[in-house]
């Protein structure tokens, strides 16, 4: 089962999924994921979703999976969330979220790392799940564009690498349970491989 179908079928066993569903769909709509070959940005949530759902995470994490990239990157607010998807999906989503006031990449992510350590167990099975979707969004955009893909992020990615590597250790402090890990882990190095091989042409 796809990612999406994956989905489509806890929406609609669920209206808390299927009001995420559509919030997501709205926000995201006309953006494009970086580094992700053109993927349509919605995309990535359905993605870190079913990843979830596939464990047996309940509604309000697939909820909070769907809407975890909204308030960084929508007019959406984290008190709108509360308001229509209650304090359980509105607190994952908050401990997903960057503080965008933090301009420096490194200060903004650790101070991210320190809060998502405090966090629920929920927060950290998405945060983990959004990065080895990331990882594997990355790579496989990398092994077909090649050095181009570069051009579509703000900081160089081996520093994102760098990060991605440093949340691996925080996941395997704070949720050694979480079944991924090992998969994550295989990723990262996978992904650190391509980027110091010869780019391809």
């Amino acid at each position: 089962m796809s990612s999406g179908d994956r989905i489509e079928a806890a929406a609609e066993r669920s209206p808390l999924v299927h009001s995420a569903l559509e919030q997501a769909r709205s926000d995201h709509a006309g953006q494009v994921r970086n580094g992700s070959g053109g993927m349509p940005y919605v995309d990535h949530p359905i993605r870190v979703a079913a990843i979830l759902d596939e464990l047996g995470y309940g509604d309000e994490v697939l909820a909070a999976a769907l809407l975890h990239d909204v308030v960084e990157d929508s007019e959406t607010t984290l008190d709108e969330l509360r308001e229509k998807f209650g304090d359980e999906v509105a607190g994952l989503v908050g401990a997903m979220t960057d503080d965008e006031e933090l301009e420096d990449y490194r200060e903004r992510k650790a101070e991210h790392r320190e809060r998502l350590a405090a966090a629920p167990v929920e927060a950290l099975a998405i945060y983990g799940a959004d990065k080895l979707t990331n990882s594997k969004t990355l790579r496989d955009a990398y092994a077909s564009e090649g050095d181009a893909v570069r051009d579509e992020f703000k900081v160089p990615l081996e520093l994102k690498l760098e990060i991605w590597e440093l949340d691996l250790e925080l996941l395997r402090e704070k949720a050694p349970e979480l079944p991924y890990l090992d998969e994550l882990t295989e990723e990262l190095s996978r992904l650190r491989a391509c980027l110091e091989a010869p780019a391809p042409h």
